[in-house]
C-alpha cells in the first residue's frame, strides 16, 4: 500500500552547486553536494531531494511536492545583486545558483514552506530581502577570524538573542563551525537578528511571519554532534506537512 503524507518522513529539498567533476574517466559539471549536508537531514528523520542550479522558471514546480528547504553554502552572493561595487576578494559570480535559489526561496516564502538557510544561503536570503553583505570581514571587522585557513573550519562562539524561534532550539549560546569571509551589513526587510558574535557580527536571521525561516552564518552540518537546526527544520517541515494535507481535504 502506498504511504500518505501523514505516515512518511518529509521531504526536504537541498541546494546543490554545479562544479566540474571527475569520476573515473569522466570529467564533466556535475551537481556536487558535501555528504554532511544529506546527513544533516536523513540522520533527523527526512529524506533529502537535491535540487541543483536549472533555469528559474523551474523553481515553482520542482518546490510544489517539498515540505522544507535548504539553501545551502558555496560561493559568495554577487554583489550587484544588492547594488554594490565588486570587491577584489569577492568570489567569481556564480549567476546560475543566485537566480535559481532565490527563486526557489520566493516559491517557499509564497507557500510558507519552513527554510533553513545556512552560511551563504543566509546571505542569499538577506539580499532577496533588500539587504547588504560586507564583502571582506578582514577589512570591515579587522579578523580572520571565521575561517581558520583554507578548507578549515573555525569555531567561534555565538549569543542567541532570547525570545527569537532560535533559542527553543540551541539555548543562549552556542559553539559554532564558520567558514566565511563575507557578513550582512544592512538587514533585509522582515528578518530579525537571532545571534551575534562577541564582535557584533550578525550570526543568525529568523524570520517567524514568513511561516519559519531561520538562516545561520555558520556551518551546523559540519557538526555530526549537534543535529538541532536540522531536526528543527525536519520537525517543521513535518508540521508543513500535515498542514498541507489538512488544508487539501
Amino acid at each position: 500500500m502506498v504511504s500518505n503524507v501523514s505516515d512518511r518522513a518529509p521531504l526536504v529539498g537541498v541546494t546543490t552547486y554545479l562544479e566540474q567533476a571527475q569520476q573515473g574517466v569522466w570529467n564533466v559539471r556535475a551537481a556536487f553536494l558535501p555528504e554532511t549536508y544529506l546527513n544533516g537531514v536523513t540522520r533527523s528523520g527526512g529524506i533529502a531531494l537535491l535540487l541543483p542550479p536549472q533555469p528559474e522558471t523551474a523553481a515553482d514546480a520542482a518546490i510544489s511536492g517539498l515540505d522544507g528547504l535548504i539553501l545551502t553554502g558555496g560561493a559568495d552572493v554577487a554583489p550587484e545583486l544588492y547594488g554594490a561595487q565588486r570587491h577584489p576578494l569577492t568570489d567569481s559570480a556564480r549567476a546560475d545558483r543566485d537566480a535559481w535559489e532565490i527563486a526557489l526561496f520566493r516559491a517557499a516564502e509564497r507557500r510558507r514552506m519552513p527554510v533553513l538557510a545556512i552560511c551563504r544561503g543566509m546571505q542569499l536570503v538577506n539580499v532577496a530581502r533588500g539587504g547588504t553583505m560586507q564583502q571582506h570581514l578582514p577589512e570591515s571587522l579587522g579578523t580572520e577570524r571565521y575561517r581558520a585557513a583554507p578548507g578549515v573550519f573555525a569555531e567561534t562562539d555565538v549569543d542567541v538573542a532570547p525570545g527569537t524561534a532560535l533559542t527553543d532550539v540551541l539555548g543562549d549560546t552556542a559553539r559554532v563551525h564558520s567558514y566565511h569571509h563575507q557578513g550582512i551589513d544592512r538587514l533585509g526587510e522582515g528578518l530579525t537578528p537571532a545571534a551575534r558574535s562577541d564582535d557584533g557580527l550578525v550570526q543568525a536571521v529568523v524570520d517567524t511571519s514568513a511561516g519559519h525561516l531561520v538562516g545561520v552564518q555558520w556551518h551546523p552540518e559540519e557538526n555530526a554532534e549537534d543535529r538541532r537546526l536540522f531536526e528543527d527544520l525536519v520537525s517543521q517541515a513535518r508540521a508543513f506537512a500535515a498542514r498541507r494535507k489538512e488544508d487539501a481535504r
